[in-house]
């Protein structure tokens, strides 16, 4: 179903879309299977819309494309000359068919249902970030790369300023709100590449692989500005605690590694709050002496 997950842009097409769309794949399909006449085998090219239609229009409209196949593919044996000594054996061989579409159907409803699972396995419910697990499973990875190509990279840890007053003032929904309105600028503003993940409560975390402490400034000023930016349009009270450690030497565990970042972030916290601190990690000097310091614009 790879192939289907890089079309998950026809998502947006509506059920009759899919219905007409999926009709239409059957009569074409119908037409040329007519055409090359009976001994040429087309039950593949009967597969392709109903997979497609069970897919992104649901197991209903599965069904029904499912049908029409198995119909149009009966009459368009007859049609391109089969012969049989009995009808019994055509309406056999379509119930046959239909048998076949129909667990077909089934077959990819089930295997959506696995790949949603699969999903929101890796993703935060609420965000749209991934969670924290997945988040561990993909910083180990780039902590293996960062020991091979020997390049640094950074984590930053992001707590919002007041969101307890956010939800006590605003409501749980608005409070949501604010969460995803997070998670989606930081997916915005940063690379591809970059992961962006919510540790949970009104924490986050972004690694960037291949980054130094001089990018990382930039990059990370940059971000509390569009984060501040999104949230005054939206008139809420929130600003932002982030500590920024650049690991220029790899960390001995993931644990290790967030447990930097958040002592980073923590001690914003706990001072002015809404700031930047940065440091660079050194296993030699230890998490508890690393050098921080303010970001000069803040």
């Amino acid at each position: 179903m790879g192939v289907i997950r890089n079309l998950e842009g026809l998502n947006r097409l509506s059920r009759t879309a899919w219905l007409v769309l999926g009709l239409i794949c059957i009569g074409v399909v119908g037409y040329v299977d007519i055409m090359t006449g009976y001994e040429v085998g087309f039950s593949l090219f009967y597969l392709i819309p109903i997979v497609l239609v069970s897919w992104f229009g649901g197991s209903p409209l599965g069904l029904t494309i499912a049908m029409a196949g198995a119909v149009t593919w009966g009459v368009a044996d007859v049609l391109a000359g089969a012969k049989y000594s009995s009808h019994w054996i055509l309406v056999w061989n379509s119930f046959i068919r239909l048998t076949f579409f129909f667990v077909t159907v089934f077959s990819v409803k089930e295997a959506k249902e696995l790949d949603r699972e699969k999903h929101f396995s890796r993703i935060d419910y609420t965000t749209g970030a991934m969670n924290s697990r997945f988040f561990r499973v993909l910083a180990e990875r780039e902590m293996h790369r960062s020991v091979r190509s020997r390049h640094p990279f950074t984590t930053a840890y992001i707590d919002l300023d007041n969101f307890k007053t956010i939800n006590d003032v605003f409501g749980h929904a608005i409070g949501d709100e604010v969460l995803r309105t997070v998670a989606a600028s930081m997916q915005q503003n940063l690379r591809k590449t970059d992961l962006v993940a919510r540790m949970g409560g009104d924490e986050f975390v972004v690694l960037l692989p291949e980054v130094g402490l001089e990018t990382a400034a930039g990059v990370t000023s940059k971000l509390h500005q569009k984060l501040t930016s999104e949230m005054e349009k939206h008139g809420w009270p929130t600003t932002f605690s982030i500590g920024v450690v650049t690991f220029t030497e790899v960390p001995r565990s993931v644990d290790e590694m967030l447990s930097v970042a958040d002592g980073a972030m923590y001690s914003v916290k706990h001072g002015s709050k809404n700031s930047i601190r940065y440091a660079e990690f050194s296993p030699a000097i230890g998490s508890e002496a690393l050098p921080l310091r303010a970001h000069p614009s803040l």
